[in-house]
């Protein structure tokens, strides 16, 4: 399973399951531990300062996830392409493509360092956020792009183990830095009084910690992964694959999100109560979905290098597998938290009314989580033979572009928070349908002519 002495697994021999179960396994565990430490900022500012910097916690969420999927999306691009080549057996060109990637990684967070201190305040006020928190929310957000590099870095440098399967060390990483972000909320908020520049603050310095720690690994890394500082530029042959395998999946996450952020200015038209409890709702829906999205990544790479050494059967074997573990395992724990309801909106407020919406958004969100597997878990199977546009712009179809044009139709005849997260699991009921038949026409006729060549 392991070869080289490294911590690299062989995903072109053996069975599927647990090799994939392997890969992905620490991938949702570590997507899921960042979001119940995100969860620990809304749950400090929600018990230990007010409901105003609650909310201003949460109305930030969409907009930082329009930015950050943009450039995780990217760092897919960087997966795909250092994967194709240890499956094709071009190790000698994996170190070069790595230090592009890193180099981009770099760049991609200063950029965004410097942008978000000028665009918070317009995209706040663009969305409609209530005054009562808006200077609470500006703040957040500026302190939050402060951390922006640490964020790139980490992302990347997750994309640039998972190549070789080593999910388990950013998993470590992670799990490091975000116990340190709990202990820092509860410092600066309960100790130093601060409301939402405390959590920000907390989570700059844990962003810190986790790209310090994957850094230096890379920098401790022998053989084809390893880091030289003096090496690092950015190559366009290998920046021309990053972004045409990663562009329109960063492109496809940033739309996706922004269509959230049109959706939180309809959320936000209800009070800061259903902004509160839209936001504590959110992070049960998303740790659903990173079981999901786990193992759409973990797919990604297994057939990234199983299509690069021509061993097409065991991709479609893969695809298979990989889509029965996201709807069963992401159904499990979809409904054992609306099982629970009760009891984990307590540990975020105990307002009734922010928890009234939490149920709403539980119930028609969170409880119909695993449809998105239709989607998703087809679509990286298709990224992984290198073909990312085509799925990507189904999904903006479907659960980006309907969405916008639903609640833009709507939005003066809402009287129900209902009304508007109906739109959920419509949007992935058509999404889903379309990416799965495009999968198999496109794979259809990828397997056989790579097969006749």
């Amino acid at each position: 399973m392991k070869q080289h002495g490294t911590r690299e697994i062989n995903m072109l021999e053996g069975g599927i399951f647990h090799k994939l179960c392997a890969i992905a396994i620490p991938i949702c565990l570590s997507s899921i531990l960042q979001q119940l430490f995100n969860a620990s900022d809304t749950a400090v500012v929600g018990n230990f300062s007010s409901s105003q910097a609650m909310a201003a916690v949460g109305a930030n969420a969409p907009v930082i996830n329009v930015i950050v999927t943009l450039f995780t999306g990217l760092s897919i691009g960087s997966n795909v392409m250092l994967s194709g080549f240890i499956g094709s057996g071009k190790r000698d060109r994996v170190n070069e493509a790595m230090h592009t990637s890193f180099m981009v990684a770099l760049v991609s967070g200063f950029i965004m360092l410097a942008l978000g201190q000028f665009i918070a305040a317009p995209v706040l006020r663009l969305l409609d956020t209530p005054q009562e928190v808006m200077g609470m929310a500006v703040t957040y957000l500026r302190i939050y792009f402060l951390g922006m590099p640490f964020l790139m870095i980490y992302d990347f440098g997750s994309a640039v183990l998972r190549s070789i399967g080593d999910t388990k060390r950013p998993l470590i990483f992670l799990t490091c830095s975000g116990i340190l972000n709990v202990c820092l909320n509860l410092f600066f908020v309960i100790v130093l009084h601060r409301n939402a520049d405390g959590v920000a603050i907390a989570t700059t310095i844990s962003n810190g910690v986790s790209a310090a720690l994957i850094f230096h690994a890379l920098l401790k890394e022998r053989g084809m992964l390893h880091l030289d500082i003096r090496k690092l530029s950015i190559r366009p042959v290998y920046l021309k694959r990053i972004l045409w395998i990663g562009g329109p999946a960063g492109l496809q996450g940033m739309i996706f999100s922004i269509s959230n952020v049109v959706i939180q200015a309809a959320i936000n038209k209800f009070g800061s109560a259903c902004i509160a409890g839209n936001s504590a709702a959110l992070n049960f829906e998303y740790i659903s979905y990173f079981i999901v999205n786990g193992f759409s990544q973990a797919v990604m790479t297994f057939i990234s290098q199983n299509y690069a050494a021509g061993k097409y059967s065991r991709c479609r074997r893969t695809t298979r597998i990989a889509m029965a573990c996201a709807v069963g395992f992401c159904a499990i724990v979809a409904v054992s938290f609306f099982l629970l309801r009760h009891q984990l909106l307590a540990l975020f407020s105990p307002d009734p009314k922010v928890v009234y919406y939490a149920f709403i958004r539980m119930t028609f969100i969170t409880l119909l989580e695993p449809m998105t597997a239709t989607y998703e878990i087809t679509g990286a199977s298709l990224r992984g033979i290198g073909h990312s546009l085509a799925p990507a712009l189904m999904t903006l179809f479907g659960s980006c572009i309907l969405r916008v044009i639903y609640i833009s139709a709507m939005l003066s005849r809402f009287t129900d928070f209902r009304q508007v997260v109906i739109i959920y699991p419509i949007t992935w009921a058509i999404t889903g349908s379309a990416v799965t038949l495009l999968y198999f026409f496109v794979t259809h006729r990828e397997y056989k002519k790579s097969s006749n060549t």
